[in-house]
């Protein structure tokens, strides 16, 4: 191929794709769903080293056993383990660019939730802060963990680093 033939190859093609499925959340996935519609955070204790599991799950991934005891009741506060700042557009996204997005460790849970982090100015982001949950007006509620618009700072103290460190 010559030189001005490479020059003429086409190198980006747009193709919008659309995938529509069916999903069968399963028992699991199905309580912690109806849960949230009713403004609830439902995790699950492994029946091994007891880590709570957020969102719940039908078994434990390290364990390799079922999950089948007492769903266990979060707060809607936690911790920013980490965080990246997002300067392209997403249309799922309700915020402005930039916008943050985070993994909040929710207290009384051993998993990270990834998440938005919305009201703070990206100069004061940074990990070990502590936020709560914002959510959408309750009429506007389904089976989604979307009833959350994003994560907000709290006026407390930031987490000790030994609290979160094992989620980075």
């Amino acid at each position: 191929m010559s030189d001005e033939a490479k020059d003429d190859v086409v190198k980006v093609i747009r193709t919008p794709v659309q995938l529509d499925y069916n999903y069968s959340a399963g028992r699991s996935a199905s309580r912690f769903l109806r849960s949230i519609k009713e403004g609830k955070l439902i995790g699950q204790r492994c029946p091994v080293d007891g880590r709570v599991y957020f969102p719940s799950r039908g078994s434990c991934p390290q364990h390799g056993v079922p999950i089948e005891g007492e769903p266990v009741e979060l707060v809607d506060r936690g911790t920013l383990v980490t965080f990246s700042i997002v300067r392209i557009p997403a249309e799922s996204v309700p915020l402005e660019i930039p916008f943050v997005t985070i993994q909040v460790l929710l207290d009384g849970a051993d998993t990270i939730l990834m998440h938005l982090l919305g009201n703070c100015d990206l100069e004061k982001v940074h990990m070990g802060m502590r936020l709560k949950a914002r959510w959408k007006p309750k009429e506007e509620w389904e089976e989604s963990v979307a009833n959350i618009i994003y994560f907000e700072p709290l006026d407390e103290p930031d987490a000790d680093y030994d609290s979160y460190k094992e989620h980075i």
